[in-house]
């Protein structure tokens, strides 16, 4: 991670406390801390949606709705009890077919959160298409806050106009190879990728250790290590957002205290685990704890 920028603000776990998220009262439910609906997966990436859609619930959003391909959903349902799952079309190429808007639309419809995206794939004939035609429908049919990752970023790139009527509730989660095709290619890195994917779409970007917002604010979280980057790391990253903003964050501290939790409870498994060889799954448990140490 190099050094931030005199104008990123360093995130530490005293910059959070006095920045909180929004707190249920001590009897609250479920319903007070938000729910989350995670649209994406194919037949070939089912663990994405669970991954994400866990990495929800232990960021603190009480109620958790996952859309996703049929040949998946109800073995997703017996791995994820937590969750009510929707079976989606699927398409040719095996992900979620570009005619399921309707379908999605109607099943996130109580969302407060909605993260579009993780497995979600746009291969095989007509498979960009498709995915480009869902995140239309949703982008213009769906009042949720919206966490955009994986496949969804790909069907947006190029075409910043998509999030003309959307993008101050809207959060962007690419790695590295989606900031490139967000940028075509232009080879910034770090915060001036950062930077100048928020000035082109106009939304919150959460990416690589940095979070910029179309105000002109920059975070750079200097926690986690080189452990975060395997398999299933940013679908729990697009999870933890979406769960934040589930619970009454505004975009911009979301995804500031989903970069930190994704961070820190890297962190904590490479104390206890090793600098490498932890799995993406490992982190959701270190969640809580790392909420725990953050209340004010």
């Amino acid at each position: 991670m190099p050094p931030a920028d005199v104008g990123a603000q360093v995130v530490t776990a005293q910059s959070l406390r006095g920045w909180p998220l929004p707190e249920p009262d001590d009897d609250g439910t479920k319903h007070d801390r938000g729910t989350v609906a995670v649209v994406g997966g194919a037949v070939s990436t089912p663990g994405a949606v669970l991954l994400a859609g866990l990495a929800a619930l232990r960021a603190g959003a009480g109620r958790l709705q996952v859309l996703t391909v049929e040949p998946t959903a109800v073995a997703l349902g017996v791995a994820l009890p937590e969750a009510m799952v929707v079976g989606l079309p699927c398409g040719p190429g095996g992900s979620v077919a570009g005619d399921a808007g309707d379908r999605v639309v109607e099943g996130t419809s109580g969302a407060d959160a909605v993260v579009l995206g993780p497995g979600l794939l746009g291969r095989g004939p007509g498979g960009r298409a498709d995915v480009r035609r869902l995140l239309e429908d949703v982008l213009d049919r769906t009042d949720a806050a919206l966490v955009l990752d994986a496949g969804a970023l790909t069907a947006l790139a190029g075409d910043p106009a998509l999030l003309d009527s959307c993008a101050a509730r809207v959060v962007l989660t690419p790695n590295e190879g989606e900031l490139a095709a967000l940028l075509d290619g232009d080879g910034l890195e770090g915060e001036q990728a950062s930077r100048a994917v928020t000035e082109r779409y106009g939304a919150v970007v959460c990416s690589r250790g940095w979070v910029t917002s179309p105000d002109g604010r920059a975070w750079s979280v200097q926690a986690g290590g080189v452990g975060l980057g395997t398999s299933g790391s940013g679908d729990v990253l697009a999870g933890l957002v979406g769960g934040v903003l589930a619970r009454g964050a505004e975009p911009a501290q979301a995804a500031v205290w989903g970069q930190y939790l994704h961070a820190a409870a890297g962190d904590r498994l490479t104390s206890r685990v090793g600098r490498l060889g932890f799995l993406a799954r490992e982190l959701l448990d270190e969640v809580p704890a790392v909420l725990g140490t953050l209340r004010p």
